[in-house]
């Protein structure tokens, strides 16, 4: 059976682009597809000196693991090393997914054609299959990533919370959000934001409707006895995310704060609530939002 190098060049170029392009997607990233085009190209040279046995290091797994920081690297050009380290284990994770559903599709359609030569897969089926078969495998790479990542969202990143402030007992919905860092700048103690109205059974009106006046040191809303009783168990919280740049919260610690997750009950003391002025959704899926660094 004869194979022809320009043949295998593109077939790689066309399927190393479809993986990049896919992992993008999932991962929401601006894409330039020059980039995209030269990280594949990269990977498919790689694989033409694979077929032709030119170099005898193709096979080192050191290689392999440098060759696929530089086409992601090129391809994504993330701006940290964390960055880096998550759009590689996508990378692969694609990779892995496709060439599966790939090649079960060109298997099915011309198995007498198919042969394994330095770790690849080739044979002398027509283009087309090859473009059919890296269609079906990104309609299965895209819509299994957001099926996992819908179910993800909706069931294993919502608990429940319980809290005590002031004598009085809370319970709401939270979202376990992997971007919540925020900590009080004095005592260095995780933040919980939760929606202000949650907390009228716990702390007076007169503060909670009027945050931004007391972030902005006007208590001219609030009544003396509130204010002797309440102001100095205030804490100022910054923050830049929830919308707003460079903004404030107002927070308050809690006796202690509960929270459940899959029958599994956690007890912290120490944490602080950051009390957000508005809603945190629309539909009121959650009214508070904790980090992964409570769970």
């Amino acid at each position: 059976m004869t194979i022809y190098v320009d043949v295998v060049l593109m077939e790689n170029l066309m399927m190393n682009y479809i993986i990049l392009l896919a992992t993008g997607l999932i991962l929401k990233l601006k894409l330039k597809h020059i980039r995209l085009i030269i990280g594949s190209l990269i990977g498919a040279i790689y694989s033409i000196v694979a077929y032709t046995g030119f170099l005898e290091i193709y096979s080192s797994f050191i290689l392999k693991i440098i060759l696929s920081i530089i086409i992601v690297y090129i391809a994504y050009n993330p701006q940290s090393v964390k960055t880096l380290s998550k759009e590689l284990l996508f990378f692969y994770l694609t990779s892995f997914v496709f060439g599966g559903a790939a090649f079960a599709l060109i298997y099915i359609v011309k198995p007498q054609d198919i042969l394994m030569k330095n770790g690849l897969f080739l044979g002398t089926y027509p283009l087309k299959t090859v473009i059919l078969a890296a269609i079906v495998a990104f309609v299965i790479i895209i819509t299994a990533f957001t099926i996992i990542k819908s179910k993800l969202t909706k069931k294993n990143m919502i608990c429940e919370i319980e809290l005590k402030l002031n004598n009085k007992m809370i319970k709401t919905e939270a979202l376990i959000d992997t971007g919540n860092m925020l900590k009080e700048p004095i005592t260095n103690l995780p933040v919980v934001v939760i929606e202000h109205t949650l907390l009228y059974e716990c702390i007076p009106k007169e503060i909670l409707n009027h945050l931004e006046d007391i972030i902005g040191g006007d208590f001219g809303k609030i009544s003396e006895e509130i204010k002797m009783k309440y102001v100095s168990k205030l804490k100022l919280i910054p923050f830049s995310s929830l919308g707003k740049q460079n903004g404030m919260l107002i927070g308050i610690k809690p006796e202690y704060l509960k929270i459940i997750k899959e029958e599994v009950v956690e007890v912290k003391e120490n944490v602080i609530l950051g009390i957000y002025d508005k809603s945190l959704t629309k539909k009121g899926e959650y009214r508070a939002i904790i980090g992964m660094e409570l769970v």
